[in-house]
């Protein structure tokens, strides 16, 4: 297939090149391709002629997002609302990059995870301009999929992992990492498996969860991270609450995504401790 992807040269668009190398891929990002332009997009992806576009291009910083609220929504609402435009004039199948920012983080019980079919209720400009971005794909381009994905990390960063990495190695006072917010941590290597998968079922569409299995919060992450880093991360790690780590957003308690549409296809995706062994031993390979 010819793939087109959008933002792809972010993280999880760097990631999508390596991973679905049998196809031919067409890198759409700044400054050729602007997402934000609905004439020139058009013309861009008209000329391309794709079978698939993987739509990744986000506003992403959710500080940032609060801070431009005119910008995120630029970008991620009006953006999608164009990619989806010209999808459906050209006729390629559409992928829309989401986010687990759509819900409100606030679970009735826990443990909890959101299903697909549960409703979005964001709280910050961030899961608001990711939300709205969702509806113009789901109304514009019906046949579309948009995968909503969360704790994301990958080859090159940045990311958590690297962060984490990176702080672990200094000498210093204990990091204090959040231990009352839970999600899925998640490859960007799983997200493009998912997406392998779902080229294969042109049956499906809608909102689909791709987030790795099971959850854990954010001091558990970094704790996995030591303990597969051994003695490259000497530094110790304590647990802190929300409340002793303020930003200007506020941050869910609890984001994890409940994998229901991919379940039912018979697709799993890998344990969140698995998926990120493989990858600290390929990134920061000794």
């Amino acid at each position: 297939m010819k793939i087109v992807i959008t933002g792809g040269k972010g993280m999880l668009g760097r990631t999508l090149q390596k991973e679905l190398a049998e196809h031919e891929i067409v890198v759409a990002d700044l400054p050729d391709w602007d997402i934000t332009d609905d004439e020139g997009f058009l013309r861009k992806l008209m000329a391309a002629a794709p079978d698939v576009v993987i739509h990744c291009a986000a506003m992403t910083n959710v500080d940032a997002c609060e801070a431009d609220r005119d910008l995120a929504f630029k970008l991620n609402e009006e953006g999608s609302r164009n990619v989806a435009l010209a999808c459906s004039a050209c006729g390629a199948r559409l992928f829309a990059i989401s986010t687990d920012y759509v819900f409100s983080g606030e679970p009735p019980r826990e443990p909890w995870a959101w299903s697909e079919t549960d409703i979005p209720r964001p709280r910050t400009v961030y899961g608001l301009s990711k939300f709205s971005g969702e509806q113009m794909v789901q109304m514009l381009n019906p046949d579309a999929t948009v995968l909503r994905i969360a704790w994301l990390y990958g080859a090159g960063g940045p990311s958590f992992i690297h962060t984490m990495a990176k702080l672990g190695a200094e000498a210093g006072a204990p990091l204090r990492v959040v231990n009352d917010q839970r999600g899925n941590p998640t490859s960007a290597k799983a997200v493009a498996d998912v997406i392998r998968f779902l080229l294969t079922r042109p049956d499906v569409s809608g909102i689909v969860h791709a987030t790795c299995e099971d959850q854990c919060t954010w001091y558990d992450l970094a704790c996995e991270v030591k303990r597969l880093m051994g003695d490259r991360f000497p530094r110790a790690v304590e647990p802190c609450t929300t409340e002793e780590f303020p930003r200007p957003a506020p941050r869910p308690h609890n984001s994890a995504l409940k994998k229901s549409v991919l379940n039912v296809l018979g697709y799993r995706t890998p344990n969140w401790k698995k998926a990120l062994a493989d990858f600290v031993s390929a990134e920061f390979a000794r």
